[in-house]
């Protein structure tokens, strides 16, 4: 199994509206970037875990867990943009919120979590690699009670 975060701006698509989804699930297209496409094209497998990640509101934070319920596919929203770039999509279920969702902030006060993929200077992308130490970390600090 593989951990992973995905970012998604609240106003565009929320954990809570992945909660209110049918049967908790969702494709997870219109990643437009190509590591983020080889991510889901080439690594994301079912079962993998997956941290839903609020981007561009105030605080930033993780706000949930996803699982991975389809591997990568074709994305559909890309044939339908006309794209002529085979770009992928992944279903997601979610699986549990936040106890206490944990800023970026306090993310980067974690020792523990120093090379996240997400702390890096002009990290940007929308899907990124979580270790199994990191996620250990995170799930302690946001997921328990």
């Amino acid at each position: 199994m593989k951990y992973w975060l995905l970012k998604s701006e609240p106003s565009t698509f929320s954990f809570d509206d992945l909660w209110k989804s049918p049967k908790r699930t969702t494709r997870w297209d219109g990643v437009r970037n190509f590591q983020a496409r080889n991510y889901l094209r080439d690594d994301m497998q079912v079962g993998d875990l997956v941290f839903f990640y609020h981007s561009s509101t105030d605080p930033t934070a993780i706000v949930g867990i996803a699982e991975v319920v389809k591997a990568g596919y074709p994305d559909p929203s890309a044939a339908e943009e006309g794209e002529k770039v085979q770009w992928y999509a992944v279903d997601i279920r979610a699986k549990q919120p936040a106890t206490k969702p944990i800023t970026l902030a306090e993310l980067r006060q974690q020792k523990g979590l120093a090379h996240m993929v997400l702390l890096q200077k002009g990290s940007r992308l929308s899907v990124q690699p979580v270790t199994e130490a990191e996620w250990n970390l995170i799930y302690r600090l946001a997921f328990t009670p």
